[in-house]
């Protein structure tokens, strides 16, 4: 379930409607979904892949929104230096019991992000990489500044720039290429300069399915919304970016149109 420290390791939907979007992302995205109990008794649901969880959900009643989770080794001690770089806190340390201890942070231009330390004793089942369906295969940082939020994440969790590719001012102008640390030649993601319609600085988390075509289909079929593609891009993978029927920003991924 968790991946070496300083990387994306969950990624967790807060939605309005746990029901229909467990059935829409599990439609779209191939996900069966299970139910494990939380402290305060609310249902928390995990979306699986190949029998393992790979992304949870739970109902907040408020605006839809994906956060991803990044492993770090002291939640508390994380806290504090990225408040001192400039990020705000939303969410205290909080322990769920037996399981991990996390934090829900904003960097400094203000895109939401968790932090968590797993308890070393629980089970850690190996999972399926990307780009098998389902899998998360791709994490892009919408920012209002480019280089300083590039300079956050490399300064607290190591992160490494591989490359800066100029898509020209009508596609935002710098698309920078990182890595966590597991070096792949395209990375893990990348960041860019927010265009306008995009009103806050934010990740998109791109989940990989099995053919964008019918991938859009299932999309439409459930729902959604497709706001941009299907397009090709570097490296001849296929994308979307969407909105799930409750706002829920979201991507997909795939290696064949």
């Amino acid at each position: 379930m968790f991946t070496p420290k300083g990387k994306f390791a969950w990624y967790e939907l807060m939605t309005s409607d746990t029901a229909a979007a467990g059935k829409f992302y599990s439609d779209v995205v191939g996900w069966t979904t299970s139910e494990m109990p939380s402290p305060d008794g609310k249902p928390y649901t995990v979306f699986n892949a190949g029998g393992v969880g790979m992304a949870g959900m739970l109902n907040v009643g408020g605006p839809t929104a994906w956060v991803g989770y990044i492993h770090v080794d002291d939640v508390d001690a994380h806290i504090e230096k990225i408040v001192a770089a400039g990020g705000k806190v939303c969410m205290p340390a909080t322990d769920i019991p037996d399981m991990l201890r996390f934090a829900v942070m904003t960097d400094p231009q203000g895109a939401a992000i968790a932090i968590f330390t797993p308890n070393p004793a629980m089970p850690s089942p190996a999972r399926p990489e990307p780009p098998a369906p389902g899998t998360i295969g791709w994490h892009e940082l919408y920012t209002s500044d480019l280089e300083a939020g590039f300079n956050f994440y490399n300064t607290l969790f190591g992160w490494t720039k591989l490359t800066d590719m100029d898509m020209g001012p009508e596609m935002g102008g710098i698309y920078r290429l990182f890595d966590e640390g597991d070096h792949k030649q395209m990375g893990d993601g990348g960041m860019m300069n927010k265009p306008p319609h995009i009103p806050v600085s934010c990740w998109n988390f791109y989940f990989c399915v099995d053919s964008i075509g019918a991938a859009v289909d299932r999309v439409k079929a459930g729902g959604g919304q497709v706001l941009n593609g299907p397009m090709q891009v570097p490296g001849g993978g296929w994308i979307i970016n969407g909105q799930d029927p409750q706002g829920g920003m979201f991507s997909l991924v795939a290696n064949k149109e």
